[in-house]
């Protein structure tokens, strides 16, 4: 059985078109974002892992510098299918110390990256919806 948010969205589908797909591709892009913006950075190479999926978890440890987390974010954002809505989308992280990055491992981010992400979600999906209708009035 789909859970409330899943009937939310197939509501919202069915109603609005453009703007659930605007609405997805915003929630998947700020929420990318905002583990970007909380990933440690040394080298930059936790950073340069952080992969979108869509369909399908994604596999493997990429060999990729990315300190600012600018590269990552533009190919997050152009990864999105224009119609958005209706797909699974996963963003990981598969470096062997993602899970001690998570528990607090990092001085840079000791409560954590995807958890306090997790909390904040209802607010981005709100966001999301708010710039979607006032894209598609």
């Amino acid at each position: 059985m789909p859970g409330s948010f899943e009937l939310q969205l197939a509501k919202f589908a069915e109603k609005a078109g453009a703007r659930a797909d605007e609405a997805v591709g915003g929630v998947v892009v700020a929420l990318h974002g905002k583990v970007d913006e909380r990933s440690p950075v040394d080298t930059g190479r936790f950073r340069g892992n952080w992969q979108l999926g869509i369909g399908s978890l994604p596999g493997g440890v990429l060999e990729r510098l990315d300190p600012d987390g600018g590269t990552v974010r533009a190919e997050v954002r152009a990864a999105v299918p224009e119609q958005a809505s209706g797909l699974v989308y996963y963003i990981a992280n598969n470096l062997p110390y993602t899970q001690m990055l998570e528990n607090g491992w990092s001085k840079q981010a000791p409560s954590g990256i995807v958890g306090l992400t997790v909390v904040e979600f209802q607010s981005l999906v709100d966001q999301a919806v708010v710039k979607a209708q006032a894209a598609h009035p």
